[in-house]
């Protein structure tokens, strides 16, 4: 093992960059590039929104290394949290790709038109996404699929900060 993969601080860094780049990729496929997110897509994001502040608490305590088991604690919630959200990408995946149904009520609309249109203007600029259809892949991945990969990373790699050994204290020699 490296030297670096036995700081204490290592784990929730690495979940820390990891996720925020995770989550910001997806923030600019919606908002730069105009993909619009279903309801499944938006429910992937939760474990994002609850393990990332989680992971940057663990950092900071671990940077201070006062409370080593206050860190591993955080790190197995983080875990947990990204453990649903792998699910969460692997359960729409696997809708997208036919092996189960998706959920019957799974849409999200976008659009609409000005407020000061009418009622049946608005509704013809109404767009709804299915969860069960990937609309974009790369390596023969979805977005969901992608997500349930970098998710259960996130998962190994808090879990692996969480229950690694402790580092044997050293001694130096002065000669």
């Amino acid at each position: 093992m490296t030297e670096l993969l036995r700081r204490d601080w290592a784990a929730p860094a690495v979940v820390l960059v990891i996720g925020l780049a995770t989550i910001l990729t997806a923030w600019g496929f919606q908002i730069v590039g105009g993909y619009i997110p279903c309801a499944l897509c938006l429910q992937q994001r939760v474990p994002y929104y609850v393990g990332l502040p989680i992971a940057l608490v663990a950092l900071v305590i671990s940077v201070t290394g006062t409370r080593p088991m206050v860190v591993r604690i955080l790190l197995i919630a983080v875990a947990l949290a990204f453990a649903v959200g792998a699910f969460i990408g692997v359960y729409q995946a696997g809708a997208e790709w036919g092996f189960w149904p998706g959920p019957a009520s799974c849409g999200a609309a976008s659009g609409g038109g000005d407020p000061g249109t009418s009622l049946l203007e608005q509704i013809k600029h109404i767009r709804v996404v299915s969860c069960t259809e990937a609309h974009w892949r790369f390596l023969g991945l979805s977005f969901a699929g992608w997500n349930a990969v970098v998710s259960a990373g996130l998962f190994l790699i808090a879990l692996f900060g969480a229950f690694r050994q402790a580092e044997p204290a050293r001694k130096h020699a002065h000669a």
